[in-house]
């Protein structure tokens, strides 16, 4: 099934519902990044995170960013994700292995341990809305859920999870149900709405089920005035790295460090940390760098 969002409402509008398969970007991050099963994981759920939040946003520009920074050995991660269905990010200890926690799962919060959640909304223009929190488990989708009660007053609960194996990432995505403002005080909505995830077993044996996004929708909300929406947006791994933004980016370096390259290293690497592209500029692409340098005035 190709990564997808779907959207849709309930409850005469008084319950937004957004979902997401992201098993092929997830398995892409996997693979350029070379994660272990745990880091896999935790990648996977933070980028689907991502896009979900980002999808309530209006500019086609905008993005969202999440920090995750434990104390755990997965040292943190970074996640990019547009309203365009794009998304990007790393782990800082992709190799990072845990045994399975008391439930037999992947221990994703013991990898991320005790720490905060940055959010950074962008519209692409003025100043971005940031918020941080402390992680309640480190396990990202009650993180993130912790961070929308708090942090925008959304009360909302998130169902995010990713199923890897020794063949790969088999199933990867989410489910983001929140109740809008004029409905936020029906403490009963919200009660039915919190029952019904709970009786989830997770969201990637659904789609292992062969469940599709509207049918997961159906079995969750689907008698209450359920409305899903017919346009279903493509997801993907995208890095908006290019040779010619390493080289500027050594530019600014300045003419010594560039020579210092130069005399030790005969020529220059760098790594995206998002995408894991790996660039390579020889001895004679830094003089170009360093001659351009010099003929600009000062």
């Amino acid at each position: 099934m190709a990564d997808q969002l779907i959207r849709a409402t309930a409850a005469d509008g008084g319950i937004r519902a957004v979902g997401v398969i992201t098993t092929r970007l997830t398995e892409e991050a996997r693979r350029r990044h070379k994660l272990s099963y745990v880091a896999t994981a935790a990648l996977g759920r933070s980028m689907s995170s991502g896009l979900l939040l980002a999808s309530s946003m209006k500019p086609q520009q905008s993005r969202v960013n999440i920090r995750i920074k434990g104390d755990g050995p997965l040292g943190g991660l970074l996640v990019d994700a547009g309203l365009d269905g794009t998304v990007r990010g790393y782990v800082e200890n992709p190799s990072v292995e845990l045994p399975p926690n008391a439930k037999g799962k992947l221990d994703v919060g013991g990898a991320v341990g005790e720490g905060y959640l940055y959010v950074v909304r962008d519209v692409g223009y003025g100043y971005p809305y940031s918020s941080t929190v402390e992680l309640v488990s480190g396990e990202i989708g009650d993180d993130i859920a912790h961070y929308l009660l708090n942090s925008e007053q959304t009360p909302s609960a998130l169902v995010v999870g990713v199923f890897v194996d020794a063949d790969g990432v088999q199933a990867s995505g989410g489910i983001l149900l929140q109740v809008m403002p004029k409905a936020a005080t029906d403490e009963a909505l919200v009660e039915t709405l919190e029952s019904r995830v709970a009786t989830l077993s997770g969201f990637t044996p659904l789609l292992q089920a062969g469940k599709t996004l509207p049918e997961i929708f159906q079995q969750l909300l689907g008698d209450m005035n359920l409305v899903i929406f017919p346009e279903v947006q493509m997801l993907r791994f995208h890095c908006g790295c290019s040779r010619q933004r390493v080289m500027g980016a050594l530019k600014m370096l300045g003419v010594a460090e560039l020579e210092d390259m130069i005399e030790k290293d005969n020529g220059a690497e760098a790594t995206c940390h998002f995408c894991g592209e790996v660039y390579q500029a020889s001895s004679d692409e830094l003089t170009e760098l360093i001659v351009d340098l010099r003929s600009q005035p000062v």
